[in-house]
């Protein structure tokens, strides 16, 4: 789709409007019936006739797949990441240092997730998540006996690397075979998913790394990721809408072009990487603040302050609801405020304060990557997987930026520095979010006219 072209110049500033409301449909016919209608009718058939909605054979299945793909990936990512104080007395690492454990898996993932996302237009969504699953879980069954701190990192990269197949995938997935008005609350589930991995793999690994070491901690997380990885199997249905095409790196790198060229496409990847620059700064300094005084927490403790992500699991949930009752930029909006006044309170030396901010933090974050990447879904007519991909690519760089310059700002000032390097993240997504406000009201003005 050319960006210069007007209808799609519509479409695309369209998806930042807040979204018709769904008003109840009869069942859709089968296939075959539909199918039969539209020749007789002369009509191209309906391209949504054969995807899922609630009450479908196999859309409950479809959404605990993806939910226990969401939970490995996020589990086996940040496996790390509550555990980086300990890494960190344990390898004589410095935080900065320690935090490339975390960074070079998002790195990796971040370098494959395009070229994966193109294999999977060829080979199938399903048999790329199935692949990259296991082998992410084969390589966290090997990271408990990395001999040495380049050893984790090198290892860590490998698994970013393989994980990167996942969200590659998962969205275009549900995209060819969700329809279209449930795709929200689908992909909010899938975010869900990540954020229930998040928090189980990081209170797990906390509490077994205060028995028996970080060591025994990733083993801990690699056994949940595996149970996680048998469920996806078993639930995950057939896909019904996918057809292959073949591999023509040349036909890539023009779809890239074309999104890279969309102005609501760049704007959403955009965005996504400055949400996920203050998630990834904030959760990887975390620890190491609450470890030392004035609040001296102990590793176990440490782990269980991420049980806030399940402030996340309800956000992505509603994140459907919020974008019917505040629009797409309404609920941006509201994620970008309450998230930075989650960060200010996080100043506070105060352990009540801490936990709050993290709270809002957790939440706003949430709630603007759901709608964001949904977005970016929806947006997308052609290439879905590239255009996918490329918001992930943007979305976990910024977790690497986010969690490098974090924990060097946490180094050398404190913080308060890493709270003044996130704030001017979420300046920027507003001003972002601002712009595409003030160009949306242009065109309907120009249209009005």
């Amino acid at each position: 789709m050319p960006a210069v072209d007007t209808k799609a110049s519509t479409t695309v500033d369209a998806a930042f409007d807040p979204a018709p409301s769904s008003t109840p449909s009869a069942k859709p016919a089968s296939p075959t019936t539909a199918a039969s209608a539209d020749s007789a009718s002369g009509r191209p058939a309906d391209p949504e006739a054969t995807k899922l909605s609630p009450g479908d054979p196999g859309h409950s299945r479809m959404r605990l797949a993806l939910f226990a793909a969401g939970l490995a990936t996020f589990a086996l990512l940040y496996s790390t990441q509550a555990l980086l104080p300990e890494i960190s007395h344990s390898l004589g690492a410095t935080p900065d240092q320690a935090s490339w454990t975390v960074s070079g898996a998002t790195i990796g993932l971040a370098v494959a997730v395009l070229p994966l996302a193109a294999l999977s237009e060829r080979f199938g969504r399903r048999r790329m998540l199935t692949v990259s699953m296991t082998v992410a879980v084969a390589l966290a069954l090997v990271i408990p006996f990395a001999p040495s701190l380049g050893a984790l990192i090198a290892l860590r990269t490998a698994q970013g690397a393989a994980i990167a197949g996942v969200p590659a995938s998962a969205m275009a997935f549900l995209s060819d075979e969700v329809r279209s008005r449930h795709l929200v609350g689908a992909i909010g589930l899938f975010v869900a998913g990540n954020s229930v991995g998040g928090m189980s793999g990081r209170i797990l690994t906390g509490w077994v790394t205060q028995a028996w070491g970080w060591r025994a901690g990733l083993a801990a997380v690699a056994l949940t990721s595996l149970l996680a990885l048998v469920a996806y199997q078993l639930l995950v249905p057939r896909a019904r809408n996918f057809t292959p095409a073949p591999l023509n790196p040349r036909a890539v790198a023009r779809t890239v072009g074309r999104h890279l060229r969309n102005p609501l496409l760049v704007r959403l990847y955009v965005i996504g990487g400055l949400f996920m620059t203050v998630f990834g700064a904030v959760y990887t300094t975390i620890g190491y603040r609450l470890v030392a005084e004035p609040f001296g927490l102990s590793q176990g403790l440490v782990g269980s302050i991420f049980v806030i992500y399940l402030v996340g699991t309800a956000a992505s949930a509603t994140a459907g609801r919020l974008n019917s009752w505040l629009g797409r930029r309404g609920t941006l909006y509201l994620g970008i405020g309450t998230a930075s006044a989650g960060l200010l309170l996080s100043l506070a030396d105060n352990m009540a304060a801490v936990v709050l901010g993290l709270v809002l933090i957790t939440a706003g974050f949430f709630a603007g990557h759901s709608v964001a990447s949904g977005s970016v879904s929806q947006t997308a007519t052609e290439g879905k997987a590239q255009a996918s991909a490329l918001y992930q690519m943007a979305y976990y760089l910024g977790s690497s930026v986010g969690g490098a310059l974090g924990a060097a700002a946490f180094a050398s000032a404190g913080w308060s520095a890493t709270v003044a390097l996130t704030l001017t993240a979420m300046t920027l997504a507003a001003g972002v979010t601002l712009y595409a406000t003030r160009r949306a009201v242009v065109q309907r003005r120009a249209v009005a006219a």
